[in-house]
């Protein structure tokens, strides 16, 4: 496994698996998550996966009166070590979530934009849109909120030049080549294609987030009428 380690400030390694957003490096990634969840060596805080690294924090204190070596070099060793026990998997893997979406309208308010930036027609969106092999990479901007890649660059569009101060939550948007999920209502400035009814962030539930890093994702359409029972079906 091709792997860099660097230190951040002096409790912490970036391990750098990769050096572009690839399914090879989000594997490496996942791994790496994977055996610090079940195998949590003494000292370690915390972890932080991202696109390409995983950012691990450590108690400099707990390290450093146990050997003459500096605790980053006593973390990295340790690193090192469970990068040799690691192999990529070689499976896809990951749950498959279906999220139903109702596109264009008030749902989608950005829809015809996209269409007409692209020089497709608004149907055309919604086909390359519910026709993506797509993967959640991370978690994060707001709680529960997925950086989802695998989108067609046929209907990549940038992002809009003015945010809007509040997109409700179920927002489906695209952002250059990226698509996402807004899942509670905050700002934001991607390019609104439609919503879905399903609940991605729901805080009272042992687990929050209804997506996670891994997971495999496949959008399809759905009319406004199935949208409204099922948004009530939740409620």
């Amino acid at each position: 496994m091709n792997y860099e380690l660097h230190p951040l400030g002096d409790a912490a390694v970036i391990v750098e698996l990769g050096d572009s957003i690839n399914l090879e490096t989000h594997r490496r990634v996942k791994a790496l998550v994977g055996y610090l969840e079940q195998h949590p060596f003494m000292g370690l805080v915390e972890y932080v996966p991202a696109f390409t690294t995983v950012t691990i924090y450590y108690d400099p204190v707990y390290f450093f009166s146990r050997k003459k070596v500096s605790p980053y070099q006593q973390v990295c060793k340790i690193v090192e070590e469970i990068l040799v026990k690691l192999e990529s998997d070689s499976e896809e893997g990951g749950r498959l979530i279906k999220i139903p979406v109702c596109y264009g309208g008030s749902f989608g308010p950005d829809l015809d934009h996209v269409a007409e930036f692209n020089r497709l027609t608004s149907e055309e969106v919604i086909r390359f849109h519910t026709s993506g092999d797509y993967l959640v990479y991370m978690i994060g901007f707001a709680p529960g909120f997925p950086y989802i890649g695998g989108m067609s660059e046929r209907i990549a569009t940038p992002r809009r030049p003015s945010p809007r101060l509040a997109i409700p939550a179920g927002s489906v948007g695209i952002a250059g080549k990226q698509t996402g999920v807004y899942p509670i209502e905050t700002p934001g400035g991607w390019q609104l294609i439609g919503r879905t009814p399903l609940a991605l962030f729901r805080p009272n539930d042992s687990s929050p987030s209804l997506l996670q890093a891994g997971d495999r994702i496949r959008f399809y359409s759905i009319p406004e009428q199935e949208y409204l029972e099922m948004k009530e079906g939740q409620e």
